[in-house]
C-alpha cells in the first residue's frame, strides 16, 4: 500500500506533462550533434529549484533517457553521433540509411531503446534496494574504498590511463577548496567569502560540459554540416528482421545492464560491447556493418540499458554510475537529498518515485520516439548558431539563478575554459567531474576512518568488503597494462605463424 502511495504523484497531470516535456526536450538535444545529455542534464538543473523532489528528478531523468536514445538519430541520418553513447550505432544504421531504409533503422533504434530501458529499470527497482541494505553496513572505511574505486575505474576508462589519472587528481584537488570537512579551517579559498563552501557544484557542471561545448562548437562554426539524409519513409522492422534481431537485442539489454551497474563506466563502452558480441556470436557477421538491422537492435538496446542501471549505484551507494549521474547528483543535492543508502530509509517515496518515473520516461521515449521518424531530419536543419547563442544564455541564466551569487557565474566560465582546455588536449572531463564528488567522500572518510582506529591503518583495511573494494581499485589501474601486454602477445604470435 505504501508503494502505491508513493507511486500515485506520478500520474498527476502536471508530473506527467513534466516527465514528457523532459524526455522530448532531452530527444531533441540528443538528436542534435555536439549536444549530449551530459549537456541538457547540466543546462537544466536550476529549473528543477521550485519543483517537487519527484517532479524535478524526474524530469531530468526524462532528459537523460531522451538524450541517450536521441543519439541515434543524427548517427543514422547524418553519420554524425548526436552523443558518445551512439558512436557504435552508425556502424549499420548509416548504411541502412543510404540504402533508403533510415525509417527502419530509426523504428529499430527506438524498439531496441525502449526493451534495454525497460528491463533495466525493472532491474533497478529490485536490485537497489537491496544493495541498499548492504550498504547500511559500511563504515567509513569501507565508503573510502568504494570511493577510490570510483576514482581509479574512471580514470583507467578514460583511454589514456595518464591523462585520466590527472583529470581526476586534479578534481580531488578542486574539490579541496573551501572549509576542511573535520577540522572546519579555511583552504585555498584566497580569501574569497564565496568559496569558503567550495566551488558551487552546479554552476561547476554547466561551465565544465555546457559552455565548454560551446567554445568548442566555436571553433566548427566555419565548418560546412554534412549532407542530411531528408526522406525518411517507414517505421518499422519487419517480423523477419525482429527475429533476426532478438538474441542481439536481448543480449544488448543484459550487457547494459551490468555495466551501467559498474561505476564510471557508460553507454559507450555498454554499446561497443554489445556490438561486438553480436557481431561475435552472429551466424553471419560478414553482414555486420554493412546496413544489418541487428547491429543497431545491439547497440540501442545496450546504451539505453545503462540509464536506468546507472542509478543503481548512485541511489544505493551514493557512487554515481557515469557522468550524466554525476550530474544528476547535482539535482539530488539542490533538492537537498543525499544519495546513498541512507536515502532509501528517509526518503522512500523519492526512491520509489523515481523508479516509476524510469518506466514512465521510457515509455514517452517510445511514443515520442515512433511518432517523430518522419520529423527527425528536421530537427537537424536547426542552425548550430542559434543553438550556440540560446546555451550560452541558459548557461549564464541557469548558473545565477540558483543562489544569485556573481561568484557562481564566475565559477561557471572558469570551468567552462577549463573543460574546453581538457576537451581540446584530450584529458577526460568525466574524471574530473566524478572526482569532485567523490574526492570529498574519499577524504572525509579517510581522516574520519583513521581517527576512530587511532591512526592504525591496519585496522582501517581490515574489513572484508573494504579489502575487497581495494582489490578491484588494483584491478583496475592494471587491467589497461593488462589488456595492452595480451594485445601484444596476440599481436607477436600472428607475427610468427607465416615463419614457422
Amino acid at each position: 500500500m505504501d508503494t502505491l502511495s508513493y507511486l500515485a504523484p506520478l500520474f498527476q497531470l502536471n508530473v506527467l506533462w513534466t516527465i514528457a516535456l523532459g524526455t522530448l526536450g532531452g530527444l531533441i538535444i540528443g538528436a542534435l550533434p555536439g549536444l549530449t545529455a551530459t549537456m541538457g542534464v547540466a543546462l537544466l538543473i536550476p529549473l528543477t529549484f521550485s519543483m517537487t523532489p519527484v517532479m524535478g528528478l524526474n524530469m531530468l531523468i526524462g532528459i537523460y533517457i531522451g538524450g541517450i536514445y536521441g543519439g541515434c538519430v543524427s548517427s543514422i541520418l547524418l553519420r554524425t553521433p548526436g552523443t558518445p553513447a551512439s558512436a557504435a550505432t552508425v556502424l549499420d544504421g548509416y548504411p541502412l540509411a543510404q540504402k533508403g531504409q533510415a525509417g527502419k533503422a530509426l523504428g529499430m533504434a527506438t524498439i531496441a531503446s525502449t526493451i534495454g530501458g525497460l528491463i533495466a529499470a525493472v532491474v533497478l527497482a529490485t536490485l537497489a534496494p537491496q544493495l541498499a541494505s548492504i550498504a547500511l553496513e559500511f563504515g567509513a572505511p569501507e565508503y573510502f574504498a568504494l570511493a577510490l574505486f570510483g576514482l581509479t575505474i574512471i580514470a583507467s576508462l578514460s583511454g589514456d590511463l595518464v591523462k585520466g589519472a590527472i583529470s581526476g587528481l586534479l578534481g580531488i584537488l578542486i574539490s579541496c577548496v573551501g572549509a576542511d570537512p573535520i577540522s572546519g579551517v579555511m583552504r585555498y579559498t584566497f580569501g574569497i567569502n564565496g568559496f569558503a563552501s567550495g566551488f558551487a557544484f552546479t554552476p561547476a557542471l554547466i561551465g565544465l560540459f555546457a559552455l565548454s561545448e560551446v567554445f568548442t562548437q566555436l571553433e566548427r562554426l566555419t565548418v560546412k554540416d554534412a549532407s542530411i539524409i531528408t526522406h525518411v519513409t517507414g517505421r518499422w522492422p519487419t517480423m523477419q528482421e525482429m527475429k533476426e534481431s532478438a538474441s542481439a537485442l536481448i543480449r544488448g539489454s543484459i550487457i547494459g545492464t551490468f555495466i551501467g551497474i559498474v561505476p564510471g563506466t557508460g553507454s559507450g563502452t555498454a554499446s561497443w560491447i554489445s556490438y561486438n558480441e553480436a557481431r561475435r556470436s552472429s551466424k553471419t557477421p560478414e553482414k555486420f556493418g554493412t546496413g544489418y538491422v541487428p547491429g543497431v537492435a545491439a547497440t540501442e538496446s545496450a546504451n539505453n540499458a545503462v540509464c536506468a542501471s546507472a542509478l543503481i549505484p548512485l541511489l544505493a551507494l551514493g557512487v554515481p554510475g557515469d557522468v550524466v549521474t554525476a550530474v544528476l547528483m547535482g539535482g539530488l543535492m539542490i533538492q537537498g537529498l543525499a544519495p546513498g543508502p541512507m536515502l532509501f530509509q528517509t526518503n522512500p517515496d523519492i526512491v520509489v518515485g523515481i523508479f516509476g518515473g524510469t518506466f514512465i520516461a521510457t515509455i514517452f521515449m517510445f511514443i515520442f520516439g515512433m511518432a517523430l521518424i518522419p520529423l527527425f531530419s528536421k530537427i537537424l536543419m536547426v542552425p548550430r548558431r542559434m543553438l550556440t547563442i540560446a546555451i550560452v544564455i541558459f548557461c549564464f541564466i541557469g548558473s545565477f539563478s540558483i543562489n544569485l551569487n556573481q561568484v557562481d557565474l564566475l565559477t561557471m566560465v572558469g570551468f567552462g575554459v577549463l573543460g574546453w582546455g581538457m576537451q581540446k588536449f584530450g584529458f577526460s572531463q568525466a574524471a574530473l567531474c566524478i572526482a569532485l564528488i567523490l574526492g570529498p567522500m574519499m577524504e572525509s572518510n579517510l581522516r574520519r576512518g583513521l581517527l576512530q582506529t587511532g591512526d592504525n591503518i591496519f585496522q582501517f583495511v581490515s574489513s572484508p568488503i573494504t579489502i575487497l573494494f581495494l582489490g578491484l581499485t588494483v584491478l583496475s589501474l592494471a587491467w589497461p597494462f593488462i589488456s595492452q601486454a595480451r594485445a601484444n602477445s596476440k599481436k607477436s604470435k600472428q607475427a610468427t605463424k607465416p615463419m614457422e
